[in-house]
């Protein structure tokens, strides 16, 4: 069975933990309805792609 040759100090513990974070998502405006998407992906709000229409909305009444 494995077993630690020393002790992990409290700086080294802490420093390997401090690197789970979590980052914003990069948003750009959508050329078309110029509402915030996230880059490479189909507008959620108008369903283009660049410039083409690759998702049908269903219209909201």
């Amino acid at each position: 069975m494995a077993v630690p040759k020393a002790k992990t100090s409290k700086q080294r513990k802490h420093t390997r933990s401090a690197n789970w974070k979590l980052t914003a998502p990069n948003l750009s405006a959508c050329p078309q309805c110029h509402e915030l998407k996230e880059n490479h992906r189909a507008c959620p709000n108008c369903g283009y792609y660049d410039g083409r229409l690759v998702v049908e909305q269903s219209k909201k009444d």
